[in-house]
């Protein structure tokens, strides 16, 4: 599931991408799709970058190609190690939110970036992911350890702070925000519940065909429903 749209910005060839969090690797994916960068694959769990492995191992196979293109990094958000302004593009898709010092994310997140870079971001939108909190109070330590809500005027300031500038935000994810609320009222941890497999059937059908119906009707429903909240910055020059 793609959170960051790709048409937003541009790759150029050679470009330095960092997936920041990148658990398994879905963005880390779609940037060797694009084959133009060259993309570290950063989080701080040693299991999700093995997941990431053998995502990028499958994509090498179906591309029928070693790909030389991407590099895991075993690091934390708050204090990553690389250099300063080393990346042209910096992608932290769902992770902020569970980061306690995530004022200290954000400047790392600035301070590896190069003037002119682009950081797209995204989190949970705050009124889908309030009434998730509202209807459970699982949800947010059965979603990896959700710390906070953000209100898209915050975190807009937040980043700006360091530097970069918003040139676009939208919305992502409008199929899925009632997946969660009902997910939500049966309880998060249960997977025996009928309607929320039916439900997850109907998710992965989409991500695996994505049918026209449902393509159509998620853009239709993100200005509304858009579970999560997606932000891209131009780093100052």
């Amino acid at each position: 599931m793609i959170t960051i749209d790709f048409d937003c910005f541009e790759i150029t060839p050679g470009a330095r991408v960092l997936d920041m969090g990148c658990g398994e690797g879905r963005h880390t994916a779609a940037v060797f799709d694009q084959k133009k960068g060259f993309c570290v694959a950063a989080d701080r769990d040693e299991s999700a970058l093995k997941a990431c492995r053998q995502k990028l191992a499958f994509h090498e196979t179906a591309a029928g190609m070693t790909c030389a293109a991407w590099a895991p990094a075993l690091t934390d958000i708050t204090c990553t190690g690389f250099k300063t302004s080393i990346f042209d593009i910096v992608i932290c898709s769902e992770v902020l939110e569970h980061i306690v010092d995530h004022e200290k994310a954000m400047s790392e997140l600035t301070r590896i970036l190069k003037p002119g870079g682009i950081l797209a971001v995204s989190v949970p939108r705050f009124w889908p992911e309030k009434i998730c909190w509202l209807l459970s109070d699982a949800y947010f330590n059965v979603n990896q350890g959700h710390v906070r809500i953000y209100k898209k005027k915050e975190l807009i300031q937040k980043i700006e702070q360091n530097g970069p500038s918003l040139f676009k935000a939208h919305y992502a994810h409008s199929l899925h925000a009632p997946f969660w609320w009902l997910k939500c009222l049966v309880g998060p941890a249960r997977t025996d519940a009928r309607s929320v497999s039916l439900y997850h059937r109907l998710l992965v059908w989409d991500l695996m065909k994505k049918p026209f119906v449902t393509r159509f009707f998620d853009r239709l429903f993100n200005p509304v429903l858009g579970k999560s909240l997606v932000l891209y910055f131009k780093n100052r020059l």
